[in-house]
């Protein structure tokens, strides 16, 4: 039997990544079991979603705590009473402090809607259109002090098509979001990819393994980049 990574997840929102994880972790091989949801806002509707897959929950509202400090000190007290191993931040919407951050320091991951190094920060899918983008997608990396900016562990890239809104564009990424985050958490339950002197080393792979191959590239479903029918379409 596997070692499961005990691992909770944070979340302000809706948690669609989330659920993800948590469909991907019923499997009893996959090498993470998620053992908590926290939220800092009572009105998560990802709460909702996580308690009725069974899975703990618990309210870590900011209005209850004096400053971010004592704020994020709580949430390591619940991360804790998890026995939490690992953290994935899943639409977690505020900043984390540099003590909790250095605590968890290769041991917590973010999904963040855009190509790292680009468009860091909110409203990626508005900014990347403005950019005039030909490709977008979304990174999953090792959380550090700095915002967006912890080293990379898998990213998916997805076309932007004629005619993309912020909706459209966010849908798509989305379902890349929803194809990676499980795959790179995996990877960093399993020790296949780990932090060290501020990079992500790779290490443990057969010379044959496949799943080395996709881990900086979109996984199988969206291997096709770009849409050739699509781009075909254009005219000058």
């Amino acid at each position: 039997m596997i070692q499961r990574k005990r691992t909770a997840i944070l979340i302000s929102g809706r948690g669609s990544n989330m659920t993800a994880l948590i469909a991907a972790a019923s499997d009893p091989d996959f090498p993470a079991e998620i053992v908590g949801v926290i939220s800092d806002k009572p009105d998560a509707a990802g709460l909702g979603v996580a308690i009725a897959r069974g899975i703990p929950t618990k309210v870590v509202a900011r209005a209850d705590h004096p400053g971010k400090d004592a704020h994020d000190a709580a949430i390591d007290g619940a991360l804790a009473g998890f026995g939490a191993e690992l953290v994935a931040l899943a639409g977690y919407m505020r900043l984390l402090t540099t003590p909790f951050v250095e605590k968890w320091q290769g041991r917590m991951i973010n999904i963040h809607p855009a190509l790292l190094p680009s468009f860091k920060g909110l409203d990626t899918h508005r900014r990347a259109l403005e950019a005039g983008m030909r490709i977008h997608g979304c990174t999953v990396h090792f959380v550090t002090p700095a915002m967006d900016d912890g080293p990379i562990i898998a990213q998916a890239a997805v076309p932007v098509m004629l005619g993309d809104d912020e909706a459209s564009l966010a849908a798509r990424v989305l379902k890349a979001e929803h194809q990676i985050y499980p795959m790179a958490l995996k990877l960093v339950a399993e020790g296949k990819a780990r932090m060290e002197g501020g990079r992500t080393v790779l290490a443990g792979f057969a010379d044959n393994d496949a799943a080395a191959e996709t881990v900086v590239a979109a996984p199988a479903p969206l291997r096709t980049i770009v849409d050739l029918e699509q781009l075909a379409r254009i005219t000058p």
